[in-house]
């Protein structure tokens, strides 16, 4: 059976689709496969699902190109003392925020907060029909590739609109199979959107055509802040989990100037370059 690895996108204007995912994503896999597992001349079966069209009239002529990392800047997450020390406390911490939010309805300040700041957001889940129209886009891709065994890679929104095509298809295309669905700086774990999705679905879960679900997260990146998504996500009926895994994003727009954010720098770190080549 032959592989494909599908993207989304995350928010936000983005470039033309080709200067995104051929110049971009596809780079972005290319150079982690080449620099940090050593093989070259290496070819992919990538497809990206490009939905930016579908919220602005035209493509961001300013946005980042695609450029290779310097030397040293691409290392693996070292999950060492500090991190044995530290996970309890963030959750403990975490269960305070999301009991704080919940009794003390912050909820209503996060809808205000996205309404001003991520536009995207906030058109998806108050524009049922605009909302349909980008689930239904990524479903549609995913269908016309069910012969295939498919690796689903999903940046920050991206990951919402995968999540929510992924429980649809549940419940439609039980013989649908993803392989490794694999999210990036996702916001998935922040107590609103676990909010929107339990309203959405009934239930937080691992969505039953998922066959592995890893999340990739640096801790620096804001839209990521919870990072630990397997507190929130029950299993599916057939026992799978979401794992996390927390990486360093290298993404430099300048000297000084780091985005923690950036999918380019997630795709090529060494973390996901395993998960990637481990699927292929």
């Amino acid at each position: 059976m032959s592989k494909i690895i599908i993207g989304i996108h995350g928010l936000g204007n983005k470039p033309t689709e080709k200067k995104l995912y051929r110049n971009g994503w596809k780079k972005a896999i290319l150079e982690g496969i080449s620099h940090n597992l050593g093989i070259t001349g290496r070819d992919i079966n990538f497809e990206g699902v490009y939905w930016a069209d579908k919220m602005y009239k035209s493509p961001d002529t300013d946005a980042d190109t695609y450029r290779k990392a310097k030397a040293g800047t691409i290392k693996t997450y070292k999950d060492g003392f500090f991190d044995d020390v530290i996970s309890p406390i963030e959750n403990v911490i975490g269960s305070g925020i999301d009991w704080f939010k919940k009794t003390f309805s912050v909820n209503d300040l996060a809808d205000a907060a996205i309404k001003k700041k991520l536009k995207d957001l906030d058109r998806y889940y108050n524009d049922e029909a605009k909302r349909t129209e980008l689930v239904e886009q990524l479903k549609s891709v995913l269908r016309e590739h069910a012969d295939k065994r498919i690796l689903l890679v999903a940046h920050s929104m991206g990951s919402i609109i995968a999540y929510d095509a992924l429980r649809e298809l549940g419940r439609t295309d039980g013989n649908l199979n993803i392989e490794h669905f694999v999210t990036i700086g996702s916001p998935l774990g922040l107590p609103h959107i676990v909010g929107k999705i339990r309203k959405t679905h009934g239930s937080v879960k691992t969505p039953t055509v998922v066959k592995r679900w890893t999340n990739y997260a640096d801790r620096r990146d804001p839209v990521a802040a919870d990072e630990r998504l397997a507190d929130d996500f029950s299993p599916n009926f057939a026992g799978i989990t979401v794992t996390d895994d927390l990486v360093l994003n290298d993404w430099r727009v300048k000297e000084g100037i780091d985005i923690y954010h950036k999918s380019y720098g997630y795709l090529r770190t060494p973390e996901v370059t395993n998960a990637m080549v481990a699927f292929l």
